[in-house]
């Protein structure tokens, strides 16, 4: 079984993004630049499945579920816990490679009306479906989004729903790891409410397959989706983790010399298992 280790404040500071030891000089530079330039707690990429094996009650639900927890008291308090008591949010839509769509730009929130105003306009947005799953595409699309947000953050965290493996695009340990490399954070919310079926693609042990193949980063943690009904404070959980910086009881940061419990390939052989392409 994998190892992870549990990173505290201090240790995050020093770590080279990603990996196992002590930051280059350059590297702890640009965090203390990012801690001083810092306008914001966190900069933080919601990116939420939308491929057809999610369906529209799913997606209905998720999209409750980002709105409601972002004007929840429980946000809304986490949010006043960081120095600055604002973050920068985007929230975009994913599902093949090549189909990523921007819902919210870069908005900051800081306090009960910024909130509504983003919550408002998650739900206003018409929902759509696209075809095949690429969390690959997902990171790859989401890490120049850091250099398009003009609110500096001490922390970048790309949050990550869905509901089965990679099966469309880049292998999804390698964009995991760029993204790592750059010092952002990935967490995720693997949703497992439905038995695995072969018309849609889910496997097995997709919360293991998120913890070993899709997470990483100082302090990330997965928090599986099992039950219809806990959808909504799943998500608000997440968020609040997130913003408010708490490392969670299952902390996890990638190590990249032990054999993960899922292979990190699984959702790519098992499409050319069935379909050929």
């Amino acid at each position: 079984m994998r190892r992870h280790v549990l990173l505290g404040a201090v240790l995050f500071a020093c770590l080279l993004p990603g990996g196992d030891g002590l930051a280059a000089p350059s590297q702890r530079s640009e965090f203390a630049d990012r801690q001083t330039a810092a306008s914001v707690d966190v900069e933080l990429a919601i990116a939420v499945d939308v491929s057809y094996s999610m369906d529209l009650d799913e997606l209905a639900v998720q999209r409750e579920g980002y709105a409601q927890a972002i004007i929840s008291k429980e946000f809304l308090q986490a949010l006043r816990t960081g120095p600055n008591a604002k973050i920068s949010v985007t929230y975009f839509e994913w599902s093949a490679s090549s189909d990523q769509k921007i819902v919210i730009p870069w908005r900051v929130i800081d306090g009960p009306e910024t909130a509504d105003a983003v919550a408002n306009e998650i739900m206003q947005t018409p929902v759509r479906r696209g075809s095949r799953t690429s969390i690959s595409g997902a990171i790859l699309f989401a890490m120049p989004l850091f250099d398009e947000n003009p609110h500096r953050g001490l922390r970048r965290v790309i949050d990550i729903s869905g509901d089965g493996p990679n099966n469309s695009g880049p292998l999804v340990t390698p964009a995991r790891d760029e993204a790592l490399a750059k010092g952002i954070v990935i967490n995720g919310l693997p949703i497992m409410v439905k038995e695995p079926s072969y018309s849609t693609m889910d496997i097995d042990n997709l919360d293991w397959y998120y913890e070993d193949c899709v997470v990483g980063g100082p302090g990330s943690f997965v928090v599986p989706i099992k039950d219809r009904e806990n959808f909504k404070e799943a998500i608000r959980t997440k968020l609040i983790r997130e913003v408010a910086g708490r490392t969670p009881e299952r902390a996890l940061v990638h190590t990249s010399d032990k054999e993960p419990r899922v292979s990190c390939t699984i959702g790519e052989k098992v499409w050319q298992e069935r379909w050929g392409r």
